[in-house]
């Protein structure tokens, strides 16, 4: 008889529920956290296991490969498909949602999320650290900027001169306390702007390396980080069957609400991916107010500027740099500065 198996993981420990085919429970229990024990586990008390459902989660990650590795058939679910399907029950509790999910993986009425490999996810953190690190030094800078500006010292904004270069001159003649005060920050600032420095050594290496970012990299206003950004996030490319599909993957397409007259959009959705949309973000604002060079893409986004505004027009070629990079992945083919070149190739 088949069986069908549902994983609650948690940090420390992981329910685990085995059904039959036929819906009525085989075994319930519980073991430690890692996929060497959880393996065992399936093993022991379902050998003919046919799925084997886990939420997605902090911890999906790794233990989806892990198992993948074992042989094991393993699904990510949804966490808010799944959630939503189990929001029923009466008492919420991690043996129930076992139970729960192996209901579902046999039912096959779930939404699998899509597992990203671990190369694009070591990328991804460190774009994200990246991120994070850059943030700091924004909110440092303004710290430092700040406490000046209460004793009356106010920092230029030379062109080309050195933040720090500008804090040192401030300081020369300035209290010992309010000196020790800003060059300790000033210090953190200089750390982080050293670990920001080596980690774009890195990420361009990276880039470099990959033809696939190399051939997104020639998209005016798309440089390293948005390239790899978006691979990274994609990942597989085959698993969109359009490629306008990706727009919305990133949260990039209009929310909708509609309910008998009612009829309203309200903005971008904003699911998905909140980096990658950034990056793609600021690569239309790049591409609409810096590149000198025309192209039919940014002819599209500065008509859509003057009727709407230049704000909806990053968005929309925001949305659109999305589509064109996915069909330049897919295709293999390079950018197309201009209609008529699309043409000829068609």
């Amino acid at each position: 008889m088949d069986q069908f198996v549902g994983l609650d993981v948690s940090q420390e420990m992981t329910h685990l529920c085995v059904i039959g085919s036929d819906g009525k429970l085989v075994w319930q229990g519980k073991c430690l956290s890692t996929p060497e024990d959880i393996a065992g586990n399936i093993r022991s008390k379902a050998p003919d296991v046919l799925r084997i459902g886990l939420e997605s989660g902090p911890l999906s990650t790794w233990h989806w490969h892990a198992l993948k590795a074992m042989g094991l058939p393993v699904l990510c679910l949804d966490s808010r498909h799944a959630q939503a399907t189990m929001s029923g029950q009466v008492n919420k509790t991690d043996k129930n949602d076992a139970y729960g999910l192996a209901q579902i993986v046999k039912a096959g009425w779930y939404r699998e999320a899509g597992v990203k490999s671990l190369d694009s996810h070591a990328v991804r953190s460190m774009l994200g650290a990246r991120a994070q690190l850059v943030g700091m030094r924004v909110e440092v800078t303004n710290q430092i900027r700040g406490i000046l500006k209460t004793f009356g010292v106010v920092l230029s904004r030379r062109m080309g001169e050195p933040f720090e270069r500008l804090v040192d001159e401030a300081c020369d003649n300035s209290d010992p306390m309010l000196n020790q005060t800003v060059r300790s920050m000033l210090c953190v600032h200089s750390c982080l702007k050293e670990q920001i420095r080596q980690l774009d050594r890195q990420l361009m290496s990276r880039a470099r390396g990959s033809a696939v970012c190399r051939q997104l990299m020639a998209i005016p206003g798309v440089g390293v980080l948005t390239a790899l950004a978006f691979v990274t996030a994609v990942d597989d490319p085959s698993k969109f069957a359009k490629s306008r599909s990706v727009g919305a993957y990133f949260g990039l397409t209009p929310r909708c609400y509609q309910s008998g007259e009612i009829d309203r959009n309200r903005g971008i959705s904003k699911c998905g991916d909140g980096l990658v949309r950034t990056y793609l973000f600021e690569a239309a604002g790049t591409l609409l107010t810096r590149v000198e060079k025309w192209s039919a893409l940014k002819a599209w986004g500065l008509r859509i500027a003057k009727r709407s505004g230049l704000k909806k027009a990053k968005i929309a070629v925001a949305r659109k740099l999305a589509v064109v990079m996915h069909r330049m992945w897919v295709d293999g083919v390079s950018f197309r500065w201009s209609a008529a070149e699309a043409e000829a190739v068609a």
